[in-house]
């Protein structure tokens, strides 16, 4: 069984597919009585409710996607997840049901990634995988989502690498979207690869841990001006996230990457395609994503919502607060979570919903997001009503890259 690897380093797990497949899955049907238990509490059964799971052909991939939600007048939220190849619907029931009374919650499995790999033979995306192509991706899946569910418009939010897929696909189709928020934002993967290693190495050096020190003093300065490399990125990451960075006061996140066990969303075999589908991707992703770099832009067209953890070394949040203090934008707004990393909602849940309920969904409510209105999310951001650009900082803003790379079995 893995364990966990530093975010961004499932390179180092590359491997022929064939080597995989020939690994059988281990059987997790002793979780089976718990995974029924998940699947009847989360069971919508409110008449104006929605609860679907199922496959739809994009850009010629099938993709598998799940939707969810008390009433389908809410507003709609696609949410983009990490990786690049780390699915959010195994672990959707870790936090997601609170969310479902005030929006319809759509997820889907991105191309290489979950049940989506499953359902197409490696052939039909090798050759596929890049930024551009998942960034259309999303696009066509917000345009499907919104004539199935009736919606002008959708809520965008991404995850970690979902956030490079997200912020794209907004700039390009600002149209489609009523904000966007971004959870654990990649703003210049190069500079979060320094923070992070710094973070890491001055822990290290604080606790007194020899072996640590001495393997992040072997590659400094990082990431200097040589290549990432996947032997220098493993180390660099390893000890961040053994520090907290990752999930806020853990060394280990094994919640999360186990989660799946209880999922009633995947068989053992898809289970099994998420490590999978992380060896298949990421190697092919990794020198573009290393690129990345959101600085440049100034003007954003859409609401922006950044939700930072105040320990996230993973994708550090003063990049993301600085660049939120300098973009212009309809609206705009930074939220903070004290007691989070990474991980900002399976971390704190009940702060994520009052965020989304604060900042997000008056936005799509004014502009016909719904047609049934909880009392509890009807006020409208000061920022809408005035008109022009505003900007709110919730908490006080941190000085201090990216996605979740891989799953248990």
């Amino acid at each position: 069984m893995m364990r966990i690897l530093p975010v961004v380093l499932a390179c180092l797990l590359l491997s022929p597919l064939r080597a995989w497949a020939a690994d059988p899955c281990p059987d997790r049907e002793a979780y089976a009585p718990g995974r029924a238990l998940v699947a009847e509490l989360g069971r919508i059964v409110a008449p104006e409710g929605v609860q679907e799971a199922y496959e739809v052909p994009v850009n010629g991939v099938r993709h598998w996607v799940n939707v969810r939600g008390q009433d389908r007048g809410n507003p709609l939220l696609l949410f983009v997840h990490g990786g690049p190849a780390a699915p959010v619907i195994p672990t959707l029931w870790q936090f997601q049901r609170p969310l479902e009374d005030y929006f319809t919650v759509a997820h889907y499995d991105q191309r290489a990634a979950g049940r989506t790999f499953r359902l197409n033979p490696p052939e039909a995306v090798d050759g596929t995988l890049a930024i551009q192509q998942y960034v259309d991706d999303a696009i066509a899946i917000a345009s499907h989502l919104r004539e199935r569910y009736g919606k002008r418009k959708v809520v965008l939010a991404g995850h970690s690498w979902g956030t490079v897929v997200g912020m794209r696909a907004a700039l390009q189709r600002p149209d489609l979207f009523h904000a966007y928020v971004g959870i654990g934002q990649v703003i210049d993967v190069r500079t979060n690869e320094r923070l992070s290693f710094e973070y890491g190495l001055a822990r290290a050096r604080a606790a007194g841990n020899a072996r640590a020190v001495a393997e992040m003093e072997a590659i400094a300065p990082y990431p200097g001006d040589g290549p990432i490399t996947r032997e220098r990125i493993v180390i660099a990451r390893k000890w961040p996230q053994h520090y907290g960075g990752l999930s806020a006061f853990r060394e280990q996140s094994d919640w999360f990457f186990q989660g799946p066990r209880l999922s009633p969303d995947y068989d053992d075999a898809d289970r099994c395609a998420i490590n999978a589908g992380n060896v298949f991707t990421l190697g092919r992703l990794l020198d573009e994503f290393l690129q990345v770099d959101f600085r440049g832009v100034r003007q954003f067209p859409i609401p922006v919502m950044m939700f930072m953890g105040r320990h996230d070394w993973t994708t550090p949040s003063a990049p993301t607060a600085q660049w939120l203090e300098q973009v212009r934008a309809p609206y705009k707004a930074g939220v903070w979570f004290e007691r989070s990393a990474h991980m900002v909602p399976w971390e704190e849940p009940g702060r994520t919903l009052v965020a989304l309920l604060e900042h997000v969904r008056p936005l799509a409510m004014e502009e016909g997001g719904a047609a049934r209105t909880p009392s509890a999310a009807r006020p409208q951001p000061a920022a809408a009503r005035a008109g022009g650009e505003r900007r709110l900082h919730s908490s006080q803003p941190a000085t201090a890259a990216a996605g979740i790379g891989r799953a248990n079995r």
